[in-house]
């Protein structure tokens, strides 16, 4: 039988928020069934709460924001692909701040808080996968995002970047824990040199180093890559952070320069379509 899974136990890590450069120390702790995953901020009065569902979503910039009245997390997306990609359905996030940890600025960390923790199953019977269907697509101008009917959870993703290091870059992965683990999990996020005064002055990027990000200068890269296409293994996370709000789903996802605008907007047009 196909059951719910949880935590064994609780699991804490401390560290600075990437965009907000916060102190924070989250707690991931176990849940009961049909729970999903839920934030609380234990910093605030009350200790607000808010789902990591798709309808919460209320900003994509350079990161996946969820608010809930007095509750509000973001860069959200690391974490949740994580458990999305281990097969957590039920977790308490206690957080001390308004972001979690960027750790190294993976997936990774929160792999091994997750393995150190173990997964058990419960009763409950987890719901049946979203089954696309027929294609559902979010498009702009110049790049786009869709899901196909597929047996499995794959996704294509192809980067493009003006840098001379990045260019094109194509990914294609089928979305299994042991894949996830070895090839996209420990890609990192990236950051330019030239973007980093804009985005401190509008409260990006305060807790972002060398040690965090993979950081590009005009010419160069100024930090030892863990892959040779690690920016798009690392988007291909950021699509399966960004669906996990819509619950599990069986598709094949194809995407070209895709973000979290257009990830999250695919999730809620997929919960919309199978409401």
């Amino acid at each position: 039988m196909n059951r719910q899974t949880t935590l064994a136990s609780p699991v804490t890590y401390t560290g600075i928020g990437l965009h907000s450069g916060q102190d924070v120390t989250i707690t991931l702790k176990p849940a009961p069934a049909g729970s999903g995953i839920v934030f609380v901020r234990t910093d605030l009065a009350g200790r607000p709460q808010v789902a990591a569902r798709a309808a919460n979503v209320t900003n994509t910039m350079r990161a996946t924001t969820l608010e809930q009245g007095a509750a509000k997390v973001f860069t959200v997306e690391h974490l949740l692909a994580s458990f999305y990609a281990m097969e957590l359905d039920n977790c308490i996030v206690e957080i001390s701040s308004v972001e979690p940890p960027v750790a190294d600025g993976s997936s990774l960390p929160f792999l091994i808080l997750i393995e150190a923790a173990g997964i058990v199953r419960q009763e409950a019977l987890r719901q049946p996968p979203v089954v696309i269907q027929e294609a559902v697509t979010v498009r702009y101008p110049d790049k786009f995002i869709t899901i196909l009917p597929y047996d499995g959870f794959r996704i294509t993703f192809t980067s493009i970047n003006p840098h001379p290091l990045l260019g094109v870059q194509f990914g294609d992965y089928e979305i299994t824990p042991a894949v996830f683990a070895r090839d996209l999990a420990p890609a990192r996020t990236i950051g330019f040199m030239h973007e980093v005064a804009a985005l401190q002055a509008q409260g990006l990027a305060l807790g972002g180093s060398l040690e965090n990000t993979i950081v590009y200068d005009d010419q160069h890269c100024l930090t030892p890559l863990r892959f040779p296409d690690e920016l798009v293994r690392h988007k291909i996370l950021d699509v399966i952070g960004d669906l996990a709000l819509a619950g599990r789903m069986k598709g094949h996802v194809i995407a070209v320069k895709s973000s979290h605008e257009l990830n999250t907007t695919l999730a809620k047009q997929i919960i919309k379509i199978m409401a």
